[in-house]
């Protein structure tokens, strides 16, 4: 049985070429020198306390004064409502006074002019026999009041003419008259007006 070769030559040898070719690097500063490691230490800092600021001292109460009760009084108020805004008063109303209004006339209303131009059926009167012998002549003013349907309602002597006769005459003429009855705010009213009768006679 032949016995293994030593390889121990061979590996010296690898070994001294490697030793060498390290020994020129570093003849030529082809390898840096190792650096020491430093160990970094690092210190955490705290930060800045804010000064405290001083609390008020508490001061002592103050003794209050005790003051005698008056009397209250018991007033009615009226409760107050608050509001957000203000709210501008509504602009016043200056209240136009009313025009009086004039009481309903009361009585028959007066006619200014004489009854007969109201009256379109009108009769004159009749001059009495006995005052035509006698030549008695005069003017009467008749005061004559008409009703609703302008009939004459009532008729009464004003201004006389010194004889009865003709009086009466004058007054049974106008009763039988028929009138136009005035108005007041569009209705029919009662009315009174003055009515002369002349009395003359023809070819004295």
């Amino acid at each position: 049985m032949i016995a293994p070769t030593p390889r121990w030559p061979g590996v010296v040898f690898v070994m001294l070429l490697h030793a060498a070719a390290l020994w020129a690097l570093w003849q030529h500063r082809l390898l840096a020198a190792p650096v020491a490691i430093e160990a970094l230490f690092v210190h955490f800092i705290a930060p800045p306390t804010p000064p405290k600021a001083e609390q008020p001292r508490p001061q002592p109460p103050k003794a209050q004064r005790m003051e005698k009760p008056q009397p209250q009084q018991l007033v009615a108020e009226t409760p107050v409502t608050a509001t957000m805004d203000p709210i501008a008063p509504p602009p016043r109303q200056e209240s136009v006074p009313e025009a009086p209004r004039m009481p309903p006339a009361s009585g028959p209303l007066a006619l200014g002019s004489e009854l007969a131009l109201a009256c379109p059926e009108r009769a004159p009167p009749a001059y009495p026999t006995t005052s035509r012998r006698l030549g008695e002549t005069g003017v009467v003013v008749l005061r004559v009041e008409l009703d609703e349907q302008g009939l004459v309602a009532s008729a009464r002597i004003d201004t006389t003419s010194t004889f009865e006769r003709l009086d009466q005459a004058a007054l049974t003429a106008v009763r039988s008259w028929r009138c136009n009855p005035p108005r007041r705010d569009g209705q029919p009213v009662r009315a009174v007006a003055r009515q002369p009768f002349h009395f003359v006679l023809q070819g004295s």
